[in-house]
């Protein structure tokens, strides 16, 4: 189908696309790397008077150092930022994950705030994020503000995102020289997850210092597996005791069910998806 007929503004700063925003309203959406939004369009499920695009303001996709957290822009693609030295340093878990994500023309054009801010909880970006425990800068006519990836997902396909505001950052402490692994399980190579487990950990003497793991499409919202990071923690990456520990992946969580399978089906896969990402993050 072709989209219903709409203005289109191109700012080249982020305080010109706040005022488009504020001008527009709730008859405008914003186009990031438009992998969510195009198809929306076309299908007529949302027809906007306006479309924002941000892909002109060059501040959004910068990716700096900034001493002990690294700062990604908005509009940086994932390919840009899996590629990224600075990623891959400091963030591996980030930098591992947006390599699973669907297919080379979507990470070329997809932006990692867009996923954000779309919020979809089979989205692979949504848990290394809160692994990462990544902070999200939000600007709008106010001022900014700094949301907890804790606190960023709010429910289903819903984010902290005002409808005035823009997200411009995602600020990502330093997780230098840690193991990471994301393990995701689909039936075709660019589908949306039917479960994912995103794991990073720090290992030191042999045993576990630090462990954080999320999960993928178990709930309405990304989840931590917090009793699997617990568990973890001083043992030795051994298969007995990383087993042990992921059974505990799916307390807590709410799974859909669906075609892809029933939500049992989906909390037995992230035991299993579990103990395979935190041996691999271990190099075990």
């Amino acid at each position: 189908m072709i989209p219903s007929q709409f203005d289109y503004v191109a700012p080249r700063t982020v305080e010109e696309a706040l005022a488009a925003l504020a001008e527009h309203g709730d008859d405008a959406k914003v186009l990031a790397g438009g992998q969510s939004l195009l198809p929306i369009l076309r299908l007529r499920m949302n027809s906007p008077e306006t479309v924002i695009d941000l892909g002109r303001i060059p501040q959004l996709r910068e990716i700096t150092d900034d001493g002990d957290a690294i700062v990604v822009g908005a509009m940086a693609t994932h390919d840009e930022v899996r590629k990224n030295p600075l990623v891959s340093e400091h963030a591996r878990l980030l930098s591992v994950t947006l390599a699973e994500v669907a297919d080379p023309q979507v990470r070329h054009r997809g932006t990692l705030g867009g996923a954000l801010v779309h919020a979809d909880p089979a989205g692979d970006v949504g848990a290394p994020a809160l692994a990462l425990d990544a902070e999200m800068v939000v600007v709008g006519p106010n001022g900014s503000r700094t949301i907890p990836a804790e606190d960023f997902f709010v429910g289903l396909f819903t984010s902290a995102v005002g409808e005035d505001e823009l997200l411009t950052q995602i600020r990502i402490p330093k997780h230098t020289g840690w193991g990471a692994h994301y393990e995701k399980f689909v039936r075709l190579v660019h589908q949306w997850s039917i479960v994912a487990v995103a794991a990073t950990l720090k290992v030191e003497g042999g045993s576990i210092a630090d462990a954080r793991v999320a999960l993928t499409n178990m709930g309405a919202t990304p989840l931590r597996a917090r009793s699997v990071e617990q568990a973890l923690i001083g043992q030795a990456p051994t298969a007995d005791a990383v087993r042990e520990a992921a059974a505990k992946a799916a307390e807590g969580t709410d799974p859909p069910s669906d075609l892809n399978g029933g939500a049992d089906y989906r909390q037995h896969l992230a035991g299993v998806l579990t103990r395979r990402a935190v041996l691999a993050a271990a190099g075990a």
